[in-house]
């Protein structure tokens, strides 16, 4: 082409250029560009995922949208975050500002933002919410949850293992402190009848210089001053927390019977750290938020290009998969996206506004790639279903989900759940880890989080070294040896425990409150011992369930009981009053049977009664020669001699029983009594007794002595300096069993716990050792412990204090007296009809046959006296049947 045509090309070319240059500026003019600041540390892991994730979601809607882009301008977490983000806000324009995982810097930046009227998009909520927060941080949307539920899980994660003390950790206010977790922790701990026992704060990391040092030494103060070795770190750095599980591990703190609990802000970057790190974890449960991201389009895409992105810019980091921070820091974009779309289509005056920008992004409700995202009050609606993890070897291991009301189950979808069982109704769900978890040290069955003792530092057990009874405990310190029936219940329950327990005993020679306070303050381990459980105690340590009863009895000298009507007491007064009454009417009954047909009961009314009655009464004692003409009198007398026989065994048996068993009267019978008396009384100055004898039975201090050994009581009484001795319930029985023959016990006060052993508060050996006493009593072992050891004499196996033997009443002779009444009564009507029916066989007889001399007779004969007789007494029969003697052998 010759030159003058290709020059005249180029003014065409730069026509179309200038044409071209123009339409794009003009549409870029017409593209609206919001400012989004994010403040966030990209040295750390968690800053790295979400600086990519952000980048994504503004990529992505770049793509779609034509007329509005998002320019994201990044700040530093750990430096100035006050100045940053007013320097974003003024310089570059920002209209909404995302990051803050420390609620304290989160706090700032709200302020800032409410002053500003800039919404801003904390990833961080205070453990307890503020009161007012609304109106004092108008413009903080929170897309963090603020942790309630996390603290909830984690003390039923306690309470299903049974632990009854943890040690809570966590760094200062670098990254914020606790944030109020640890007074949801201790609150939460306490309804599982939990609590915590120590708080291992640490240093922000950043401030130190030689942080490996630091927390060793924050950990050997653990070593030294508790015993619980459950440990939940509430709030950390990773940093921290790598460097803490390394010194635990060198220290013997990772292993044996230790627990530990991580949270979401350590579980989330799990999958980042290195093997080494992790593998120092081992055995360790965490806790993350769960999230579906199986069968999500969504989730696919955004997993693709987020390793595809994070390789390419943290080529040294090994792992590329997003955690929960990348899918929560994608959402946030999508927020502040799908509430610019709102404000394009309103064409309102104040549409493009801040407040209607913070209204769209409140008014947000879609599902997210890290949950529900929908808002109430600026916070997250929902709440959360957590994942527990358990960290084994190099990798973890997911194990249970925590539904919120509904507790540890194998399925997160509460709807499924509801409509196989019915609401709240939950056979899939428990109180208990379903697992199988793998423990710190390998171990398979669930830690007791507590330091068990081993053959390098065995069980440290205070005994009572002055016993007063040494049947309970017997100290030998010269040979070292300590038997009794306390230590005998200790080895039967060493045998159930299921594992081994290494001891040794040591004597202490003090009172048992100083004894019991010495577990307190970590002197002992434990007590072995005949210790009473008392409310006071149980402030300071744990007991066991009580292997014997506990009350206090007085004991007093006793002297033979003796009574001048003892005769009287075989039979109860109702008994001799109805006695009597039968014995008068059977002689009635007697006397009018016989007084028509036998000459021996004529005469004189006085003598007929005289008569009647030696008849009666004799016969409780001898025979008599009085004869019986009546076979119904003869019947009164059968029933009535068969009613003496059996009230003179019984009274015999009766007597002779109260004769033989010896009653004892006690001396003093009344606490009242000893006090107007100013008597002094005697009791056991190691135990709790003396303060009781003068707190509550208000007895005078000066007249309580000191008894310091069994043996020593008996010469106290003879002396007469102690008129009473106050022991409790399991040491009156051993003395009583010694020496019953003089002394007994009259008043059982009341009752105290009863005796058991002791443990420091929280020890796991404490349960342990109930459940293996609890099936000492249920075999029977126990008892015959205390047949052994407390009452091994059979001198008093007849108790001769106890009362006499009860008197004989109404109750075991009413069937014989009704017998005895029933039978003489009869006679009684059959010998009136008799009578009755003779008058009118008399009344009506012929008068023919008679002369008138001899009518007139009769007549005068029968009004004259009554005819008692029978066709059986006629004086024909008596002439052919002799009288009937009745003998009584």
């Amino acid at each position: 082409m010759p030159f003058q045509q290709r020059w005249f090309l180029f003014p065409v070319l730069i026509f179309f250029l200038l044409i071209v240059s123009y339409d794009y500026g003009a549409a870029q003019a017409n593209i609206n560009v919001t400012g989004v600041g994010l403040i966030i540390d990209v040295n750390t892991r968690i800053g790295k995922e979400e600086k990519i994730a952000t980048e994504i979601a503004a990529q992505n809607y770049h793509t779609t949208s034509k007329t509005h882009k998002l320019s994201l301008y990044t700040k530093d977490s750990t430096i100035r975050v006050t100045s940053a983000v007013e320097d974003m806000i003024r310089e570059k324009k920002v209209k909404v500002i995302i990051g803050m995982h420390a609620w304290h810097g989160a706090a700032l930046v709200a302020d800032i933002g409410g002053q500003a009227h800039v919404p801003v998009i904390s990833f961080a909520a205070p453990a307890i919410t503020p009161p007012l927060m609304p109106l004092r941080w108008p413009f903080l949307i929170q897309l963090a949850r603020n942790g309630s539920e996390q603290i909830k899980c984690i003390s039923d994660i306690v309470r299903a293992c049974n632990w009854k003390r943890v040690i809570a950790i966590y760094e200062d206010e670098a990254v914020g402190g606790d944030s109020g977790k640890l007074a949801l922790l201790s609150e939460a701990l306490q309804h599982v009848d939990s609590e915590v026992e120590y708080r291992l704060v640490l240093a922000p990391f950043s401030s130190l210089s030689d942080p490996e040092g630091v927390v060793h030494e924050e950990l050997v103060k653990v070593l030294s001053k508790t015993q619980s070795r459950v440990f939940i770190v509430l709030e950390s750095s990773l940093a921290m927390v790598t460097h803490l599980f390394r010194e635990a591990k060198n220290l013997g703190l990772v292993g044996g019977e230790s627990a530990w609990i991580i949270p979401e802000s350590i579980t989330g970057l799990l999958d980042s750290v290195s093997n080494s790190v992790i593998s120092s974890m081992e055995g360790a449960l965490g806790i993350k938020t769960y999230y579906s991201e199986e069968g999500s389009s969504e989730y696919k895409d955004f997993h693709a290009q987020f390793r595809k992105m994070f390789r390419t810019e943290y080529p040294e980091e090994d792992n590329s998969d997003p955690g929960i921070f990348a899918l929560r820091a994608y959402d946030s974009i999508r927020i502040v996206i799908q509430a610019i779309e709102r404000m394009t289509g309103n064409t309102s005056s104040n549409a493009s506004s801040p407040e209607m920008l913070l209204h769209n992004m409140l008014s947000s409700n879609f599902s997210g790639l890290s949950g529900n995202i929908h808002f109430e009050g600026s916070q997250l609606s929902d709440t959360p279903i957590l994942r527990i993890v358990n960290v084994v070897g190099k990798r973890y291991k997911e194990i249970d989900f925590w539904i919120p009301d509904f507790g540890f189950s194998m399925s997160p979808l509460k709807e499924k759940i509801e409509e196989k069982n019915g609401s709240r109704n939950f056979n899939d769900t428990t109180n208990a880890l379903v697992g199988p978890i793998i423990w710190p040290g390998n171990l398979r069955q669930t830690p007791k989080g507590w330091e068990m003792p081993t053959q390098a530092k065995p069980l440290k057990i205070g005994v009572p070294g002055r016993t007063t009874f040494e049947k309970f405990v017997s100290v030998n310190t010269n040979q070292k040896c300590y038997d009794g029936f306390c230590i005998q219940i200790f080895l039967k329950v060493l045998d159930l425990l299921g594992y081994d327990l290494p001891y040794k005993f040591e004597a202490y020679n003090g009172t048992y409150n100083d004894l019991v306070h010495h577990v307190y303050d970590k002197t002992y381990d434990a007590i072995i011992g005949d210790v009473t459980i008392l409310v006071d105690r149980l402030q300071y340590v744990d007991f066991t369930l009580p292997y014997a009863e506990s009350g206090l009895a007085m004991i007093v000298p006793t002297k033979p009981e003796g009574s001048p009507l003892m005769f009287t007491k075989p039979f109860t007064r109702d008994m001799w009053l109805v006695t009597a009454a039968i014995l008068m009417y059977t002689m009635l009954i007697v006397w009018f049977l016989e007084r028509q047909s036998n000459p021996e009961f004529s005469g004189p009314w006085k003598n007929q009664m005289s008569t009647a009655l030696w008849f009666t009464f004799s016969s409780l004692f001898f025979a008599h020669k009085e004869k019986i003409y009546s076979n119904l009198t003869r019947l009164v007398i059968i029933v009535w001699l068969f009613v003496v026989l059996i009230l003179t065994s019984s009274y015999t048996a009766s007597l002779s029983s109260m004769l033989t068993v010896q009653k004892l009267q006690p001396n003093v019978t009344d606490i009242e009594w000893l006090k107007r008396n100013n008597l002094k009384i005697g009791c056991d100055g190691d135990s709790f007794v003396r303060k009781y004898l003068e707190n509550v039975l208000k007895f005078n201090p000066q007249n309580i002595v000191n008894v310091s050994s069994e043996y020593q009581y008996p010469g106290e009484f003879k002396s007469n300096h102690i008129a009473a001795a106050f022991l409790e319930l399991p040491y009156e029985k051993v003395f009583l069993n010694k020496y019953c023959k003089g002394y007994s016990a009259t008043i059982r006060t009341n009752r105290f716990g009863g005796l058991g052993f002791v443990f420091p508060k929280g020890s796991p050996l404490a349960r342990d050792f109930s459940e293996a006493i609890l099936k000492l009593s249920e075999n029977g072992d126990i008892k015959s412990l205390e047949d052994v050891w407390l009452t091994p004499s059979h001198e008093c196996s007849t108790n001769i204090t106890s009362s006499e033997p009860e008197s004989l009443s109404l109750q075991s002779f009413g069937i014989l007296y009704l017998i005895s009444f029933a039978t003489s009564t009869i006679c009684l009507l059959l010998s009136i009809v008799h009578l009755i029916i003779s008058r009118h066989q008399h009344q009506d007889a012929p008068k023919g046959n008679a002369t008138p001399d001899e009518d007139t007779a009769d007549v005068n004969e029968c009004s004259s006296r009554l005819e008692f007789t029978s066709t059986f007494d006629t004086p024909d029969h008596l002439q052919d049947s002799p009288p009937a003697e009745i003998e009584m052998q």
